[in-house]
């Protein structure tokens, strides 16, 4: 493929692709001593709609919030879209240990700490 085929490629356009809106949702943080905990408003998802992976460093949350069932009082005002959100992860996060829950619209995402982060309190010997 010579260099005039490309520029004749991108100027017939981009494949017609149906893409939707996306927006980021909001989300709190909070951290103790044994976790970061995600909290973020995902109203009109299903837990069969989300995709959350953790890959070098970065924990992506992404969901796909459809069409409302018919009869919905609140379809004229309810539009599908996508969330998406994307955090850098600090090292000494647990991966394995990640738990992901989701109720009435809140997605809640526990990231343990691994036990060497956790504060501790030094004992002193007498001797």
């Amino acid at each position: 493929m010579s260099y005039a085929d490309i520029q004749k490629r991108e100027s017939e356009g981009a494949e017609g692709l149906h893409q939707r809106p996306a927006v980021a949702p909001a989300v709190d943080v909070f951290e103790n001593k044994d976790e970061l905990l995600i909290l973020a408003d995902v109203p009109g998802v299903g837990k069969e709609d989300f995709t959350i992976h953790l890959e070098k460093g970065k924990l992506t949350i992404e969901a796909r919030r459809n069409e409302p069932a018919q009869g919905n009082l609140l379809a004229s005002e309810y539009r599908p879209f996508d969330y998406r959100r994307t955090f850098l992860v600090p090292q000494g996060i647990d991966a394995d240990k990640i738990v992901a829950e989701l109720n009435q619209g809140v997605l809640r995402l526990h990231l343990p700490k691994a036990a060497a982060l956790k504060p501790r309190q030094i004992q002193i010997k007498a001797g």
